[in-house]
């Protein structure tokens, strides 16, 4: 009550406390990470990160992804041009020789990159240097190579921008052609596509750039992704460093593939990223698995982060076995 506008506390002698004993927790000792000994297997690293928050995420995402790729079904990446700068190409790479990946998509950016690497080793301009002096951009390999496969590949039936492009790395024989993610993927005949936005990318400067070529090759890609989103029933689908292009066309694939009446029951989705989008977390993690799967999402450098990851599924793969029992820890 008041007295003389001031406020009279309440009294607490009549509050009810209860037994700590009978008090449920959200967290027990069972929880607790494990304090690390030097000389450590992997597994053993895993084994030790506490089972809350992240790290029960973390765990929950690497079993799904394990148990899929152990079982042949479709595990699928998008990823940004970002995670090709900071040297994960060669981890992606892995995967697919492994079998793990049944595709891979890409923005146009990340072909640039790949295809950089393939022909110099090297990639990724400093932008503030050159763009003043008008330089940024400009480089003609790379507009040439890229615009003269997708026209060599337009003029084939079914053929996507990705496996242009990585056909004609092969066939150039390029002097680091085992570094390209397209060139592996093309060799082991598993889609790589390729989804454009017209003005992204260098390449969309020089005057070599047929539009019409890009534009429909870039849009096979998509009915190519189309079809691999259509198989992701108990399957992954993992989207790494992309904010925006790659969140907006799964979600689009997603919905064809409901509009067609596929199954995507047990659908495991995983966005990676060094912040936390709200495409990804929408289009990715929430959207496409509500009701029907479950959504993960992880923040951390790329470099660190997916490089975790890809080595827990490998680990988990190898622990396991292909007739392993494959329940959560």
């Amino acid at each position: 009550m008041l007295l003389r506008g001031v406020m009279e506390p309440l009294c607490l002698k009549n509050v009810r406390p209860v037994s700590l004993e009978d008090r449920p927790g959200k967290v027990s000792l069972q929880d607790m990470g494990r304090p690390w000994q030097a000389g450590g297997t992997f597994a053993r690293f895993l084994q030790s990160l506490p089972d809350q928050l992240a790290g029960s995420a973390f765990r929950d995402a690497v079993e799904r992804t394990a148990r899929a790729a152990t079982a042949g079904r479709t595990v699928l990446l998008g990823m940004g041009a970002h995670p090709i700068k900071v040297g994960l190409s060669p981890l992606v790479i892995d995967w697919l020789r492994a079998g793990i990946l049944k595709g891979v998509a890409m923005n146009g950016a990340g072909v640039i990159h790949d295809v950089e690497m393939a022909l110099v080793g090297r990639t990724s301009e400093d932008v503030a240097a050159s763009l003043h002096a008008g330089c940024f951009g400009m480089a003609r390999e790379t507009a040439e190579f890229i615009h003269e496969a997708v026209r060599r590949g337009a003029a084939q039936e079914n053929v996507g921008f990705g496996r242009a492009v990585g056909e004609a790395l092969r066939k150039a024989h390029v002097p680091h052609v085992e570094h390209s993610i397209l060139a592996t993927a093309a060799e082991l005949q598993i889609p790589v596509t390729v989804h454009v936005a017209i003005g992204t990318d260098i390449i969309h400067m020089h005057p070599s750039m047929d539009g019409a070529a890009t534009g429909a090759l870039s849009h096979t890609d998509f009915r190519i992704f189309c079809a691999l989103v259509s198989r992701l029933a108990g399957g992954v689908y993992i989207n790494l460093g992309s904010a925006v292009i790659l969140p907006e066309v799964f979600l689009k694939a997603v919905a064809v593939a409901f509009n067609l009446g596929y199954d995507l029951r047990d659908l495991t989705t995983i966005a990676m990223d060094f912040l936390r989008p709200y495409r990804p977390q929408v289009n990715v993690v929430e959207r496409p698995t509500a009701g029907i799967g479950r959504g993960f999402s992880f923040v951390g450098h790329h470099e660190i982060l997916f490089p975790l990851f890809y080595a827990a599924v490998k680990e988990r793969m190898h622990e396991g076995g292909p007739h392993a029992d494959t329940h959560s820890h």
